[in-house]
């Protein structure tokens, strides 16, 4: 399959070593979500998905900022985009443009390759639906997370309300859910939001790339199941998941990684895993 690498208005993407650099491109808007990046996200993501040399993917923005939510004029524009004559037809329309939004970020989910999110400044309102979706996340000491839609008065719709109570302390996704306030990355450490504060942004993109380059250097096939078996996991019962691993291991556990693994092993050298 191609590893062409598709060109996108508002991402930069590179590729290099099994790890796929996914930037958000618009520095001068501190990398706002316009419409053409929603549609941009879901492209990249179905593109790391589908490339067997992509392995990882690292989620980071341009400029002096991670991203500032989704652009306003976007979000000023909805009425007009979707008014018909009958109401009704207008609430229906707005009802199906919400869900595309929501599975243009879904789709970091659903990519088998762990994503994972580097921020620094301004991480807020969709950009937290946006990072929530990754596997995980760190940041530089300048970061700022702030669940923002209350401000604007509408509920969090695309993920942050689903997700964010997964990843920190219930109350405390209901307290940042309902005040809208800062968290620091201090905080977000502490909350368990990102699992790491590097020194500066400069080390953060040092360490992320580290270690996504040791997710890299593993079996792709045992990573791909991984990820698989963690979401579901977590949507899931024990005894389901239980249960299915049991059937993906029937299907996927003898495989030429396993070889590989164990014949390094043996000879003491680093495996060498195909795509």
């Amino acid at each position: 399959m191609s590893t062409s690498i598709p060109s996108l208005s508002t991402l930069a993407i590179d590729l290099c070593d099994g790890v796929a650099d996914i930037r958000l491109n618009r520095p001068e808007r501190s990398n706002a979500m316009n419409e053409a990046m929603w549609q941009d996200l879901r492209a990249a993501f179905t593109w790391a998905d589908a490339t067997p040399a992509v392995r990882v993917a690292v989620l980071s923005g341009a400029g002096r900022n991670f991203c500032a939510g989704i652009d306003l004029a976007m979000l000023a524009g909805v009425a007009g985009a979707v008014a018909q004559r009958d109401p009704a037809r207008g609430r229906e329309a707005l009802r199906r443009l919400i869900i595309d939004l929501q599975d243009c970020l879904s789709s970091i989910e659903r990519c088998r390759k762990p994503v994972l999110a580097a921020i620094h400044g301004a991480c807020v309102g969709g950009a937290i639906d946006l990072v929530t979706c990754c596997d995980m996340r760190y940041c530089a000491p300048d970061a700022q997370f702030s669940v923002r839609e209350i401000e604007v008065g509408m509920t969090a719709d695309v993920g942050t309300l689903q997700r964010l109570p997964r990843l920190v302390p219930d109350g405390v996704a209901r307290e940042l859910a309902y005040t809208g306030r800062n968290v620091d990355a201090a905080e977000a450490q502490a909350i368990g939001l990102v699992n790491r504060v590097y020194e500066s942004p400069e080390a953060l993109a040092d360490g992320v790339r580290g270690i996504a380059r040791s997710i890299a250097a593993k079996s792709p096939l045992a990573i791909r199941g991984t990820k698989e078996m963690l979401n579901y996991g977590r949507d899931h019962s024990v005894a389901d998941g239980l249960n299915y691993v049991a059937t993906w291991n029937a299907a996927m556990l003898m495989s030429a990684d396993l070889d590989e693994a164990m014949t390094a092993l043996r000879e003491k050298r680093p495996p060498q895993f195909a795509d």
